[in-house]
């Protein structure tokens, strides 16, 4: 099979959001966990969470991608702009030409958009089914941040999103890794996004006991 290699990398983490400023973290033993800023968490028995903090997408990305896109999609558009741009790309625009049918989109997300999700139940029992947004199914599912990922590249080659809970980024790096192997791709952007910092979520992590108490 063919030889895998890593070119560009990207990231966006309670720890940092550059190469530099996470791994110095990682050395220093600095997790970036922390109390909850993004909802009240006063009630839960958790109320300590991998936040990444002042993450303002319209200063990273065109302010009418971001009216239809999900945090955990803006979280990927923003890694894969700075992977591609650390691979010589120039960051999050139409690969050249020549790469396009041959470059996979495959990015993993346990949840997706639970975020949007609990908004959208908001108007629903607030205002009703006409408010409802139409783009809130696209802006939910888990696979939209490999496809908003491969419309903003115009990357056309394999494109999905596996789902497999905790497991879910290194499951998609692994996928990506053998369909360039198996000669079905020849580049391939991949990874992992999340935003569940939400009540809901936080809430059914804590009635499992799923979370750290030591606040």
């Amino acid at each position: 099979m063919r030889r895998v290699v890593i070119t560009g990398v990207g990231l966006l983490t309670a720890a940092g959001t550059s190469v530099e400023e996470f791994w110095g973290n990682c050395l220093a033993g600095n997790s970036g966990i922390d109390h909850i800023t993004l909802f009240d968490a006063a009630k839960y028995t958790s109320q300590i969470a991998g936040e990444v903090k002042q993450f303002d997408p319209e200063k990273e990305l065109d302010p009418k991608l971001v009216s239809r896109t999900g945090r955990f999609c803006q979280f990927a558009l923003v890694t894969a702009g700075k992977a591609l741009e650390d691979a010589g790309f120039g960051g999050l625009q139409p690969l050249p030409e020549e790469l396009q049918r041959r470059t996979a989109v495959i990015v993993g997300s346990g949840i997706g958009g639970m975020d949007v999700f609990e908004e959208q139940h908001r108007r629903l029992l607030e205002r009703g089914p006409q408010r409802v947004s139409p783009f809130f199914v696209p802006m939910m599912i888990a696979d939209m941040a490999a496809g908003m990922v491969a419309i903003e590249t115009q990357a056309m080659g394999p494109n999905y999103c596996l789902v497999t809970a905790c497991a879910s980024s290194a499951h998609n790096i692994g996928a990506a890794c053998r369909e360039i192997q198996l000669g079905r791709a020849d580049m391939a952007i991949t990874g992992g996004t999340e935003a569940v910092i939400v009540p809901t979520a936080v809430g059914g992590f804590c009635s499992a006991k799923a979370l750290s108490r030591r606040n």
